[in-house]
């Protein structure tokens, strides 16, 4: 992997998704490098239905990024470019399958359609942030599918539940059922796969643990959550930032994400 593409892909972490750029930052250096093209991949994915106002040209973009994902699940003819070179190093046909399912459902944000139903709202998380982390785990070392989905999928709740000011305000409707009872229970269930995830640590090896850390927020965000409900549409469930960052180093250096 060339250094030029590995920085370019953590410029655009750093920019597009602080977070995960700084559990990145956190882990080892050989994790890094298999951690930022992905990361990468993602912003690019999740920003292309914002970045116009036209569902077609958005469409398009998203596709490119399958027909990209396709050329690295056959090994073929991979195009040449500072995100999707460095990802053809770092995923199998596998991980390029659970990513091009993450492309898939990313087509909900071009359009303002509500959610079906819980069931639709349930898969969308989990192909998007579970198959993210999924993929990331993966491509770094053995783990347990279920401890990650479990763990990605709180991950999942926990961010989409920070994103719902903006979403609201971007006039989309980010929740099956946005009553505070609603939003209390699914900050519920999101704990209770967080702490069976958890429980499962064993499972996960200690080269895979980085692709976890992105969750070192998850359990005080999806707690807030459940105890008041009304700071979700508030915008008030992050920690304090000196907290959060302790947090991140203590789990960095433990390994108990």
């Amino acid at each position: 992997m060339e250094t030029a593409d590995l920085n370019a892909c953590a410029d655009l972490v750093r920019r597009g998704d602080p977070d995960r750029f700084l559990a990145a930052m956190a882990s080892p250096v050989a994790a890094r490098r298999v951690l930022f093209p992905i990361y990468a991949f993602n912003v690019e994915v999740a920003r292309a239905p914002w970045v116009t106002q036209e569902p077609m040209i958005a469409e398009m973009r998203l596709q490119w990024w399958r027909d990209a994902l396709q050329e690295i699940q056959t090994g073929e003819n991979v195009r040449r470019h500072e995100v999707v070179t460095p990802l053809a190093g770092v995923l199998d046909a596998e991980g390029a399958g659970l990513l091009d399912q993450l492309v898939a459902a990313r087509r909900w944000d071009i359009y303002k359609d509500a959610f079906e139903d819980a069931d639709h709202f349930s898969d969308y998380l989990e192909k998007t942030a579970g198959n993210l982390m999924l993929a990331a785990a993966r491509s770094l070392g053995a783990c347990d599918e279920a401890a990650i989905r479990d763990a990605g999928y709180a991950h999942g709740v926990a961010n989409w539940l920070r994103a719902i000011p903006a979403l609201e305000q971007a006039g989309r409707i980010p929740l099956p059922d946005g009553r505070p009872e609603a939003v209390g229970q699914l900050a519920s269930e999101a704990l209770t796969r967080l702490r069976r995830a958890r429980a499962s640590r064993a499972k996960v090896s200690g080269d895979a643990r980085p692709a976890l850390l992105p969750l070192w927020q998850s359990g005080t965000i999806l707690n807030r959550a459940k105890t008041l409900p009304a700071r979700v549409g508030a915008g008030t469930l992050d920690p304090a930032p000196i907290r959060s960052r302790l947090t991140l180093m203590v789990r960095a250096a433990t390994g108990l994400w």
